[in-house]
Formats: structure tokens, sequence, C-alpha cells
């Protein structure tokens, strides 16, 4: 049963538009932000601001397999990732899905089922859920299965990375971990290690296959990019080949030739949150102090996402308005999504909504239906009329 979208017009609240925190009101109606004397829901003491865009987490994982040992099935782990981005204020969430030689849950059979699995599921989501497929650079005998994939299932977000670096280093000095890997992937060590050393005989195909693809991505609309840049020149070859979005850039360099020819960079929201890297690689608040991030991403742990935007305007680096959008506008003019990110008349009603004093996150709306209701929101929604403006449609 579809789940109905309230016409409502909400006051009192600060509402983040045209750059400030206005005292106004903003309006909903068929998904849609609006004008117009609606039923009223007063939020007094609460800030309304367009609804937050991740285009990187990883949370669905431990969603799906909370243990290794211990998986669920992919419409009972996309459920709660769908609960858990509303309850964080995300209201487009795009899941990173590896598509690799590494086979079990980050192999292209898990891939496209999940790509099945979230097409199933999506009639019911609360939010936008979407899939960026991370593809493995050396993955050349898959390419056409992948373009299909792509096809078939809308994919519009890739980002090439690289883990074969990770994986002579394990080989070399932590064998345990290449064990504990080949056995989540269903492997011995041998075997694993054998489709490492086969992944490295791909190396002279790898440009050809890599170009094929940004070829065909141009065709579909498809955005791309790359993952943990460790350097400039790596990061100019992915940008000549027009995988212009820089993820995560393990580097200064990386990031400034970004910077330099125009590509946008994405950091994780937990490196801001927790003040640094939890493997070491460049803090993302030097980054965005010295003007080398645009947008940031959920990468593991949705709530770090607005605690970001609160730290950032907190320690002085940036005003709130210029931080949140971080979080929402930049990441939506970035996936080229022109009807969200902001809170302006006609565009798709996304918003959260967030307790002044608390900074908790009471309400979410995505695409004009309430996804996430809590706390003295509720109460206020619950008293405003609402229940008889939902009974009437």
């Amino acid at each position: 049963m579809p789940m109905s979208q309230p016409a409502l017009r909400f006051t009192g609240a600060e509402v983040l538009r045209d750059g400030e925190l206005q005292l106004r009101s903003v309006a909903i109606a068929e998904g849609r932000i609006t004008r117009g004397p609606l039923p009223e829901v007063n939020l007094t003491g609460y800030m309304i601001l367009p609804g937050i865009i991740d285009l990187h987490g990883d949370a669905f994982e431990r969603h799906i397999a909370p243990r290794p040992s211990a998986p669920f099935p992919s419409a009972t782990g996309l459920r709660a990732t769908d609960r858990d981005a509303a309850a964080n204020g995300v209201t487009t969430a795009y899941m990173a899905q590896s598509w690799s030689w590494e086979g079990g849950k980050r192999g292209p059979d898990y891939a496209v089922a999940m790509m099945q699995a979230l097409q199933d599921y999506r009639p019911q989501a609360l939010t936008d859920l979407r899939l960026q497929i991370r593809c493995e650079t050396h993955t050349v005998d898959t390419g056409d299965r992948l373009l299909s994939a792509i096809e078939t299932y809308g994919i519009d977000y890739v980002i090439f990375n690289n883990h074969l670096d990770q994986a002579d280093h394990m080989a070399a000095y932590r064998p345990e971990e290449i064990y504990a890997w080949a056995k989540g992937a269903g492997r011995t060590s041998e075997e694993h290690l054998a489709i490492i050393r086969e992944a490295h005989r791909q190396k002279t195909q790898v440009p050809r296959y890599l170009c094929k693809l940004a070829d065909r991505f141009d065709a579909l609309g498809v955005t791309y990019g790359s993952h943990d840049d460790p350097d400039g020149e790596t990061r100019e070859m992915f940008s000549m080949i027009g995988a212009k979005i820089a993820e995560f850039p393990t580097a200064r360099s990386a990031a400034a030739l970004a910077r330099a020819v125009g590509d946008p960079v994405l950091m994780g929201a937990p490196n801001v949150v927790r003040g640094g890297s939890q493997s070491g690689n460049i803090a993302a608040e030097d980054l965005i102090r010295m003007g080398l991030c645009d947008a940031l991403v959920s990468d593991y742990y949705y709530p770090a996402l607005h605690l970001a935007a609160f730290h950032l305007a907190d320690e002085g680096i940036m005003p709130f308005a210029r931080a949140w959008a971080m979080i929402s506008e930049t990441p939506a003019r970035i996936l080229r999504l022109p009807d969200r990110g902001r809170l302006d008349p006609g565009r798709r009603a996304d918003m959260t909504i967030v307790n002044t004093e608390t900074r908790a996150i009471e309400a979410t709306i995505s695409g004009g239906r309430i996804a996430y209701l809590a706390g003295e929101a509720a109460h206020r929604f619950a008293w405003s009329g609402l229940g008889t403006a939902l009974a009437a449609e």
C-alpha cells in the first residue's frame, strides 16, 4: 500500500534558504515544496534543513551481515539500512557495493543480486536508496557484464578503486588477514593468492578497459570517479578519462590536483567528527581548511553527517549554511540531482528537521513522505491536526 503524502505547512522554525537560516514557513504537497495555506505544524525551536544526500555509505553491510558468519536476507538488511538512514536525516543514500575480483560479498554475482534486491525493495522504501558501484580496476573479464548490469538496473554512479596494493601488503606482512579475507569469499588462502596473481596479470589491459567503461558511462549518463587516490599523478590519470570525482584521496597532492582541474573531492564525515582518519590517511578537516574538500559522505556511519556539519560551524571553519551544503546542496550538484539539495518551491520535499537545543534529528521527510518521526517533533505532528489531514486523503 503506497504511503500517503501529507500537504502541510511548517511554521515557527528556522529554515535554511538562500544560504542562511531564516525564520519563515515552508510547505509541502504532492511530494514537492510548495506555497499556500495548508494544515500547520508549529515547529518553533527546530531547524528545517535540506535533506542529507549521502554519496557513499558502507553501513548497509552491517545490516546485511552483522557478523561475518551471520548474514541476513538482503531485503531485511535494506529495510534496516533505509530506517537507519531516515533516522539520521538522510533522504538520498548511495550504498557502496563492490564489483571486484575479491569475490564473496564484493564479487559481481553478489553485486547483481544486490541490484535486484534493491529494485524489489524500492517500492517500500522510506528514503531514496541507490547503489554506487565500486569497480576494481583489475576486473577486465567482467566488463561486458558490468555494463549490462548498470544499464539493466539504472545504476548512475561508479567509482574505480584498486585493492591490489593492499592485497600485496597483506600477503607479505599480514597473512592472517589474507586468510580472513579468503574465508569471507569462500576460498582458501592459496586460492585467494592465485586470484590476486591473476588480477596482476591484467595490468597491461587495464588502461584500455577503463577507457572502454568510461566511454559507455558517458553514453549512459553515469557519473564516475576514483577512490583512495594516493597522489596527484593517479588523480590526473583518472580525471583525464572522465572519472572526475575524487573520493577519499589519501594525500594532499591528490586533492590539490583535483582542485586544480575542477574535480570535486569527497571525504568521510566520521573523519571530521573523530578528528582524523581511522586508517592513518590525511585528515578531512585539514583538507577542508585548505579548501580542498567539497562534500562529506557517511563512509561507515550515518550519524556523522549532521554531526560533522555542526562541528565545522562550531569550530569556526565555515558558516553553518555552508557546512550543511557539504551534505546536501553540493552532493546534489555533483551527482546531477537538480530536484533536491535546497528548500526551493518546486523541488522534491526532502527535509531534515533538527531540534535546535539538542541538535537531535527528530523528523525526516523524503519525497514528501514522513520517513522518521520522534521526540517532541512527533508530539507536534500528532497534535497539529495531521491525523485529520491524513484521514481526508
